[in-house]
């Protein structure tokens, strides 16, 4: 897909369905939480949310008083969303409408989190632009959650790439060495059940 019409595709995503009509919400991210939690971070550690959507781990990161975070997804909307939620605690986020493939960030991260937003990425040189993005912008923690192989093929009407904790910690062993990896099953808001693989990694 090309990236407007990603971006189109996105937009009417955000436009057309609540925050609970997506599959991948989670009225708490828990698993997101304790991922980010377990590295100890100071509270003004720079945490970007790759694919934030309107998600509430922006919300519960704001509860538990880290102070500099920030949000990008593709979709404009979707961000807004967020911010009319948060009210005025938009404020203390950044916030970055960007295709994450064209992302150039003029900061370094303490903390990359991305549930549900790499496995949407089915080209190989998008694929590999979003490593050649994330090794050069992380200096602390990456975490990437994706469909499994025994998860979804298609989600949101798109082709999915699934990955297995090794195909996963094999794609980005060049710049990163694996914390942990591990498989969760998320249970959607309509009642299924979706296989994801997660794996944590620190910059080498």
């Amino acid at each position: 897909m090309e990236n407007q019409d990603n971006k189109q595709h996105w937009e009417k995503v955000f436009t057309e369905k609540k925050l609970t009509e997506v599959s991948w919400y989670q009225e708490k991210p828990d698993t997101s939480l304790e991922l980010i939690n377990s590295m100890q971070l100071n509270k003004d550690a720079r945490i970007i949310d790759i694919g934030a959507g309107d998600s509430l781990l922006i919300d519960n990161l704001l509860d538990e008083g880290y102070t500099n975070i920030y949000a990008l997804d593709i979709s404009a909307h979707a961000l807004d969303r967020a911010k009319e939620r948060l009210g005025k605690r938009a404020d203390l986020v950044k916030w970055i409408v960007s295709d994450i493939t064209k992302f150039k960030p003029d900061v370094q991260f303490d903390f990359w989190h991305d549930r549900a937003a790499f496995h949407f990425l089915t080209e190989e040189n998008d694929i590999n632009s979003y490593i050649n993005i994330a090794t050069n912008s992380v200096k602390g923690y990456l975490s990437i959650g994706t469909f499994s192989t025994s998860g979804p093929e298609k989600c949101s009407g798109l082709q999915i790439k699934q990955y297995s904790q090794d195909t996963l910690k094999e794609k980005f062993k060049q710049g990163f060495a694996t914390i942990k990896c591990f498989e969760e099953i998320h249970p959607t808001p309509f009642g299924t059940k979706q296989n994801f693989t997660f794996c944590l990694f620190k910059k080498q």
